[in-house]
């Protein structure tokens, strides 16, 4: 019997991009460059659909190419922007600040998690999840606090992790579609 390996696209690049441009668009929000009326109704769209359901489809196939670390971080970030999407939907009004400041703090710290795994992938991506689990302890820390300041930090911080996810992603598809490197990324040696 003989049997033939499955070709698979590469996952990364559309996980990648639902990250950067629902984390970009609600960080514009928490960087106090637009007020959360004038732009949550887009962000709760982006969360649910790009965010939410394009990270997990991309996990689900992390999955099959036997990415644990892949399909740990897509399956786990697609579900954050559903639970962020209908806790925004539905709760908003009823939990505590400082309750909220704890849900934050805890994806700080599973993203610090995740940004030690990186340390043996490309710098890209390590910077990536460093700049993602400073994020989250400031946001937890500026909603927890209900300090505006430390929260438009972390919106701050927000785009630049938006930045170097898309950067990667573009990498990815550019670099695979030329056959050579013309975005680097910081391959480990």
């Amino acid at each position: 019997m003989t049997t033939t390996k499955e070709n698979l696209a590469n996952p990364g690049p559309v996980g990648l991009c639902g990250f950067a441009l629902t984390t970009w668009l609600l960080s514009l929000i928490n960087g106090g460059f637009f007020t959360a009326q004038e732009g949550v109704g887009l962000v709760l769209g982006m969360a649910l659909a790009f965010g939410g359901i394009a990270q997990v489809i991309a996990g689900m196939f992390e999955f099959k190419k036997g990415n644990t670390f892949g399909f740990t971080a897509f399956i786990s970030y697609g579900a954050f922007w559903w639970t962020w999407a209908l806790f925004t939907i539905f709760f908003k009004g009823e939990t505590a600040p400082a309750f909220i400041g704890w849900y934050l703090c805890v994806w700080g710290m599973f993203s610090l998690m995740m940004f030690v795994a990186t340390l043996t992938k490309p710098k890209v991506l390590s910077g990536i999840f460093f700049c993602l689990t400073l994020t989250f302890f400031a946001l937890g820390i500026g909603d927890g606090m209900e300090n505006h300041s430390i929260v438009h930090i972390g919106g701050c911080l927000g785009l630049v992790t938006a930045l170097g996810a898309f950067y990667l992603a573009a990498a990815e598809v550019i670099n695979e579609s030329f056959g050579r490197t013309v975005l680097p990324i910081g391959e480990r040696k």
